[in-house]
């Protein structure tokens, strides 16, 4: 206080007041804390528990280290195990189709208390379709799934084709150099091509402007955000942690990202008034955004900007982040493995054998069967998305263990994929895996690329065809090989991506 003018210091009051908020709520945690730890530490689990870390000081972080350590966890605790994130929040690990069905197949909403990995999420994308809960997710969730009907994917193959050829010239300029390139940036450009093109009709040029894109750095950036925060107790608090500078890049880079989404509204609603809806497909197909933009519920009221900027936002991120990831990690796979690249690019070779254009056709997907195993194993085996989760709104008993309500659950997908006790070898590559033959008794369960149940990935066959498409074609035109002199590591971010890129040589093939 200033003792002349008696007027409190602004400072202080603010010093005073964050103290008062963080005591507070680590007393209503610690209380919290104690009504539950009994009950949840008869779960199997990690005893060695920090008295203000829980287990966060057990795991070694995002990167290849972190996922051995996942891994060591499997082994001791093969269905599930719990842990703690601070003294004061249980999390169930759930790895095994015995402890991983039982939430995918309920409507279990996702956590929302704060420090949950989705409610570190809610500034970026809001209450689009990946966080949203309740009446207002079945609510969009049943007006946006026309927008993925088979007569919208149809037109798209056209788009993604056009996309590919772009892509092909850019790989095709670096084969001529004798250069390798960089996967993620290549693919991710083509990919962000796609989703702009295909879902929002809106044409950007962006594989020709550059190897990176300012949007597709602040993805990379929010995620990377993201997992720090969700590692990090004392940035649970938005007030603590947009007070942070990791909190200030956040939202600049989530005010960059709505930006973009608002100009995508923006010139579709100028399209609408002046020319309408498309009738009859003459001008173009009806598109995620045009759905986005017109549908009503049964009460004829239509989304608000904000819900519509947050399905925007949530589509841009995972309709080119997660693709981006799958088919950088298939390629590399595919590249580590010559002999079923070379069974690739037989089949290909076949579909498209005696026809002036090297297109793929809506009628080609279904012959591609040996890309589409190393496509599964790919998402098996490098888990592109890697957890997702979910909380109790009931009690549940899995394996004798009572589960209480308000339990949250993270559902590792990555975990589950490399779970022994469900895949044999699991941390080899082997697409003859999902072969019929060698599938027969497989838990439905045991594989959920896309998540499974209710809450599944709605736009799952538009990512399984943009993949087939456009590595059909790359692989009809190039053989690749990884860069010996560079090294591939594993970072794990909302979607799982290398820490330095993966970087290759592209052969030109003779067909």
């Amino acid at each position: 206080m200033d003792l002349l003018s008696g007027v409190p210091d602004f400072n202080v009051v603010i010093s005073v007041s964050l103290i008062v908020v963080v005591v507070c709520k680590l007393v209503h945690s610690y209380l919290q804390y104690i009504r539950w730890a009994k009950e949840y530490d008869l779960l199997p689990g990690e005893r060695n528990t920090h008295w203000l870390w829980g287990h966060l000081h057990l795991y070694p972080g995002p990167n290849e280290e972190g996922l051995a350590y996942q891994r060591l966890r499997i082994s001791q605790y093969p269905i599930f195990h719990r842990i703690w994130v601070g003294f004061f929040r249980c999390i169930l690990i759930c790895h095994h189709p015995k402890s991983v069905k039982f939430i995918l197949k309920s409507s279990e909403p996702k956590p929302t208390e704060p420090g949950s990995s989705y409610v570190l999420g809610k500034s970026w994308l809001g209450n689009g379709l990946l966080l949203a809960n309740g009446n207002r997710w079945a609510r969009n969730r049943r007006l946006l799934t026309p927008a993925f009907h088979f007569d919208i994917l149809q037109p798209y193959m056209t788009v993604f084709n056009e996309v590919s050829d772009t892509l092909q010239g850019k790989v095709d300029a670096c084969c001529k150099k004798g250069q390798s390139f960089e996967l993620f940036n290549f693919i991710g450009m083509a990919s962000l091509d796609n989703i702009l093109r295909c879902a929002f009709s809106f044409k950007s040029d962006c594989q020709v402007l550059g190897e990176s894109h300012p949007y597709v750095k602040a993805v990379n950036e929010l995620s990377d955000l993201w997992v720090t925060r969700s590692l990090n107790i004392f940035h649970f608090s938005d007030f603590i942690y947009f007070l942070s500078a990791n909190g200030r890049q956040f939202k600049k880079y989530s005010d960059y990202v709505h930006s973009v989404a608002e100009e995508i509204i923006q010139k579709r609603q100028e399209t609408l008034e002046k020319q309408g809806l498309p009738t009859g497909r003459k001008s173009r197909y009806l598109d995620f955004l045009d759905i986005l933009l017109t549908a009503k519920d049964e009460n004829n009221v239509g989304m608000t900007p904000l819900e519509i900027r947050n399905e925007v936002d949530t589509f841009l991120f995972e309709g080119h982040d997660t693709t981006t990831s799958a088919m950088c990690w298939t390629l590399y796979s595919l590249a580590k493995h010559p002999e079923w690249q070379q069974k690739i690019q037989a089949e290909v070779d076949r579909v498209l054998e005696g026809r002036d254009s090297d297109c793929i056709e809506w009628n080609d997907l279904g012959k591609l069967e040996n890309l589409t195993l190393c496509i599964k194993e790919g998402l098996r085996l490098h888990s592109p998305v890697s957890f997702i989760q979910r909380k109790t709104t009931q009690p549940f008993v899995v394996e004798g263990y009572r589960i209480p309500v308000g339990t949250s659950l993270a559902i590792q997908i990555y975990n589950l994929h490399h779970n022994p006790d469900v895949w044999d070898k699991p941390m080899e590559f082997h697409p003859e895996r999902f072969l019929p033959e060698n599938s027969v008794g497989r838990d439905f369960y045991a594989f959920v690329p896309f998540s499974a149940g209710p809450r599944n990935c709605i736009g799952q066959h538009f990512a399984m065809n943009e993949q087939k498409v456009t590595l059909a074609r790359l692989l009809r035109r190039f053989t690749l090989e990884l860069d010996p002199d560079h090294k591939v590591a594993k970072k794990i971010g909302i979607v799982m991506r290398a820490a330095d890129g993966i970087k290759v040589f592209a052969r030109p093939r003779k067909v």
